[in-house]
């Protein structure tokens, strides 16, 4: 296991008590590198958002434990944050969240011509995305996906009322 993935792994450790007794959900861990400096990036979610005092609820007690426990010998900067409307889908829990909705597949080789794909998710496993677009289905394999993530429509967001 990679020294960054074991980071990962032992955040996602000690960070899940404290989302959970929160009544949030743990949505991702990384440990990234960006202009020089190291990242440690919790994604954490609930139903109807969260807020930014929910982010600094758990980066304060996160944060604690993370100084107690002392295992990433780097300097590095903790950021609490929600994943936004655009992240992309990685877990089961992700698909499963998502199944029936809408969802934007962008393939790192066009099909068809084509390399941006939207429609509802019909199923998952461990190799395969099938989507229904229009009356159709298209499977396509992981290993070709570049990148899959629910599809925001950004018009509704900003309609007038």
């Amino acid at each position: 296991m990679a020294k960054g993935e074991s980071y990962e792994q032992k955040t996602e450790e000690l960070a899940l008590p404290i989302i959970s007794e929160c009544g949030f959900e743990l949505v991702d861990v990384e440990y990234v590198k960006e202009a020089g400096e190291w990242y440690l990036r919790v994604y954490i979610d609930k139903p109807g958002g969260i807020t930014i005092d929910d982010c600094e609820v758990v980066s304060r007690r996160l944060s604690d434990l993370l100084d107690e426990k002392d295992f990433i010998k780097e300097a590095y900067i903790l950021e609490v944050s929600s994943p936004g409307l655009d992240r992309p889908l990685k877990k089961d829990k992700d698909f499963a969240r998502n199944m029936g909705k809408e969802i934007e597949i962008r393939t790192y080789k066009a099909v068809d011509k084509v390399k941006e794909f939207i429609g509802a998710l019909k199923a998952y496993d461990e190799d395969t995305v099938t989507i229904t677009c229009g009356d159709s289905d298209m499977t396509f394999n992981r290993k070709d996906i570049a990148l899959i993530r629910q599809a925001v429509d950004l018009s509704e967001l900003f309609k007038k009322t």
